[in-house]
């Protein structure tokens, strides 16, 4: 698995540019990551990681296969996208489906590039876009609680417990405030989340600079790094105009160009940093002479449902993890290098898989 990262914004912020540059540069890398449209608004592209391209060297492997992330550009968000202005409905729909929201503001002036509401403030941006969110949780809750309020009165267990639920989703909405910041226990979070409420997504702010403040950002970006840093999110600085060039350049021209914008690595790189920090996301692989794989899951993931992953039959007859740690394999050379070592280690039901491991599971079938 990977993970969804929706990308939404106001119009001409820069948001369709970034999500081009972001496609079409895993399109030209497609040797090791390669890129596939699903449809015209959604893009899906290999996770670049150094460590995997390590591994399949070392194993000789004969393809290389990366963790997966999927863009889902929302267009047309405006005001009004909550009671299906523009093409509100269609998207605030796609936004249900995705792990993570990228909020794209335009931090950049320029006279040529029409701001939808003739000013550039990227914390206004932000806050039209999350206000028709919010708008769209409260309308989608509120049709909910009355029925499920009914049951509840009749002394239905379940509808109580699902009744508390929602007041507490209801909660920060009513105060103006996302869902993601409701009081919700460690053991609701299931029901909450089975909720698929907009603003109950973990944040990125994506601030999208003129080219020369693409290293440093600059006042307008520094306001958002504030606003996120007070609202537990996620803030990275992007200059769309860069990434575009960036990826129409040849891949052996990518470094120099880099280096000649202040930049150590690519936006997509940082971006998908970001979304894998928000949600807590770790990787393992799976080496072999066929193959090196990378495969996606959440920190705390324990080895039978990291082996689910792969195949659920995988899960089912979990018997046992041969497990190396990154560094072990390479120190060694590979798996029978860790072996001779020591290093590889049989682990069981409870293990918890840690970034970086090699995994070989034993089931039954």
């Amino acid at each position: 698995m990977g993970f969804k990262l929706g990308i939404v914004g106001l119009p001409n912020v820069g948001k369709s540019t970034l999500f081009n540059a972001l496609t079409q540069t895993a399109a030209a890398e497609a040797a090791n990551y390669p890129f596939c449209t699903i449809e015209p608004n959604v893009g899906e592209v290999g996770v670049p990681d150094d460590r995997l391209d390590t591994l399949a060297g070392i194993a000789k492997s004969g393809q290389t296969i990366p963790t997966r992330l999927t863009f889902v550009d929302i267009a047309g968000l405006v005001r009004g996208a909550s009671k299906g202005e523009g093409l509100g409905n269609k998207f605030l729909a796609h936004i249900r489906e995705v792990d993570a929201v990228a909020y794209v503001v335009r931090c950049f002036e320029d006279d040529d590039v029409t701001h939808v509401e003739n000013r550039i403030d990227p914390l206004a941006d932000a806050e039209v876009v999350e206000t028709e969110l919010m708008l769209a949780d409260m309308e989608s809750l509120e049709k909910r609680i009355a029925t499920i309020e009914k049951r509840a009165k009749s002394g239905d267990k379940d509808a109580k417990t699902q009744l508390a639920i929602l007041e507490k989703a209801l909660a920060p909405l009513r105060e103006g405030k996302p869902a993601r910041l409701a009081d919700i226990a460690p053991e609701e979070q299931p029901a909450f989340a089975a909720l698929q409420l907009l603003t109950s997504k973990p944040v990125v702010y994506v601030c999208n600079v003129e080219e020369t403040a693409a290293g440093s950002g600059n006042a307008h970006s520094a306001k958002m790094a504030a606003k996120a840093e007070a609202e537990g999110a996620a803030c990275i600085v992007i200059s769309a105009k860069i990434e575009a060039e960036f990826a129409g350049l040849a891949p052996d021209d990518r470094a120099e160009f880099l280096a000649e914008m202040g930049l150590s690595e690519p936006g997509l790189n940082r971006l998908i940093r970001a979304g894998y920090q928000l949600l807590d996301l770790v990787t393992y692989f799976t080496i072999g002479p066929k193959e090196a794989r990378a495969w996606t899951i959440t920190r705390g993931t324990k080895a039978p449902q990291a082996a689910g992953v792969i195949h659920t039959d995988f899960e089912k007859g979990f018997i046992r993890a041969e497990t190396i740690a990154y560094e072990d394999y390479v120190a060694a050379g590979g798996e029978t290098g860790a072996k001779e070592a020591g290093k590889m280690r049989l682990e069981g039901k409870d293990y918890v898989v840690k970034d970086g491991d090699i995994m070989h599971f034993r089931f039954a079938n």
